[in-house]
C-alpha cells in the first residue's frame, strides 16, 4: 500500500509542474507536497532540514532566474526599464487573460506575448523608434521564454531530487 501512495505523490509532483504552464507557482507546490510527505511520514529520516533547505533553495533560485533572465534579455535587446516593467506587467497579464483559451494552454502564450505586447507599447510610448521598440520587446519575450524553461526545468530537478527520498 505504501508503495502505491507513494508512486501516486510521484504521479502528482509531475503533474503539479504542468502549473508551470499557467504561471502558477508549481516548484513551491511540488515543495509543499514534499513536506506533506513528510510531515505524515515523519520515518523518513532522509527528508531532513538539510534536504528541504536544498530544493527550497532550488525554487528560490527558479523564480530569480525567471526574473532575472526576463529582466536580462529586455536589457540586452536595448529595452529601457519602463519597457522592461510593461513587459513583467505584459506577461501577468497576459497569462491571467489567456488562461481560458487552448485548454489552459493560452496561459503560456498569454505570457509570452503579452510580455512582448507590453513592453513594446511601453517603449512606443516612450518615443521610440517602430524597430527600436519592437527588438527591445523581442528581448523581452525570449528572455521570459528562457526564464520560464529554466524554472520549469528547475522543478523538474526538485522532483527527481524529491522521488528517492519517498522510498527511504
Amino acid at each position: 500500500m505504501e508503495t502505491a501512495i507513494a508512486i501516486f505523490v510521484i504521479i502528482l509532483m509531475v503533474l503539479t509542474l504542468g502549473l508551470h504552464i499557467f504561471g502558477l507557482p508549481a516548484n513551491w507546490v511540488v515543495l509543499g507536497i514534499a513536506g506533506l510527505w513528510k510531515w505524515l511520514h515523519p520515518e523518513a529520516v532522509s527528508m531532513d532540514m538539510t534536504f528541504f533547505i536544498i530544493i527550497g533553495g532550488l525554487a528560490v533560485a527558479g523564480e530569480v532566474l525567471e526574473f532575472g533572465i526576463q529582466m536580462l534579455g529586455a536589457k540586452r535587446y536595448g529595452s529601457t526599464g519602463r519597457g522592461t516593467l510593461g513587459g513583467f506587467i505584459g506577461g501577468i497579464a497576459g497569462a491571467i487573460l489567456g488562461a481560458p483559451f487552448f485548454l489552459g494552454l493560452g496561459a503560456l502564450l498569454g505570457a509570452l506575448g503579452g510580455a512582448y505586447l507590453g513592453c513594446l507599447v511601453m517603449e512606443l510610448g516612450l518615443g521610440r523608434s517602430g524597430d527600436e521598440a519592437r527588438k527591445a520587446a523581442m528581448g523581452t519575450f525570449l528572455g521570459r521564454f528562457l526564464g520560464l524553461s529554466l524554472k520549469f526545468g528547475i522543478g523538474v530537478w526538485i522532483v527527481s531530487m524529491t522521488i528517492p527520498h519517498l522510498w527511504a
